[in-house]
């Protein structure tokens, strides 16, 4: 079985959440652990697209003062593979369905845009505090924004790499985010929810060793 895994399977709030884990270095120490038990019992193959989503991990855990031993894990545990962009065939439909996508988004951020425009200038004639009410302003633009244009999209070179690397392997995608959830069905990718996913290693394992002493 093999998994194709996007930061958040090793990062994601409501994962730790779930388990208790205290920090990221515990959630990545254990479900690294789960990895290795289901690599070498079961066979259980989990990639990592390499640079990008690699790169983007191992920046992160540093950045949360990980330990070594955490990053020598990583790099034991999970396959790293550059998706052969060359050679992996998507169908016509998928790029038309992006393309209508990615337009809906620029129709929306630019209706946000323009009401915001007015809300701005409502401002600048009624409060007497101009500039902490457009600082208001600018924040909440910004929030909004962010959740019409990225939210459900695929809007970075690694969250694309994720897609082409479990298609060219039709591997499960193991992810949190929303726009690489919509894209899996998409691409009729098996997925995971990272939150999931260490219950999911617990009961392949335990299966297994009950199989055993049988």
């Amino acid at each position: 079985m093999k998994f194709v895994l996007d930061t958040t399977a090793i990062t994601d709030s409501e994962l730790r959440e779930r388990e208790h884990f205290e920090s990221i270095c515990e959630s990545a120490n254990e479900i690294l652990n789960l990895i290795a038990v289901a690599s070498v019992k079961l066979n259980v193959e989990c990639y990592i697209p390499y640079p990008s989503v690699y790169n983007e991990l191992i920046g992160f855990l540093k950045r949360n003062n990980c330990s070594e031993e955490i990053l020598i894990k990583l790099d034991t545990w999970l396959i790293k593979k550059t998706p052969n962009r060359y050679e992996i065939k998507i169908p016509a439909i998928i790029l038309y369905e992006y393309v209508i996508s990615v337009r809906q988004k620029m129709n929306k951020s630019r209706r946000l845009a323009e009401d915001f425009i007015w809300e701005s200038s409502a401002v600048t004639m009624s409060s007497n505090d101009v500039k902490a009410e457009i600082g208001n302003l600018i924040s909440k633009f910004r929030d909004r924004y962010r959740t019409t244009v990225r939210q459900g999209i695929i809007d970075s070179p690694s969250d694309l790499d994720v897609l082409l690397l479990a298609k060219e392997l039709n591997a499960g995608v193991v992810s949190s985010d929303v726009g690489i959830k919509s894209w899996s069905e998409r691409f009729g990718l098996r997925f995971i929810e990272a939150a999931k996913f260490p219950k999911i290693l617990r009961e392949m394992i335990r299966r297994s060793e009950y199989y055993e002493h049988r």
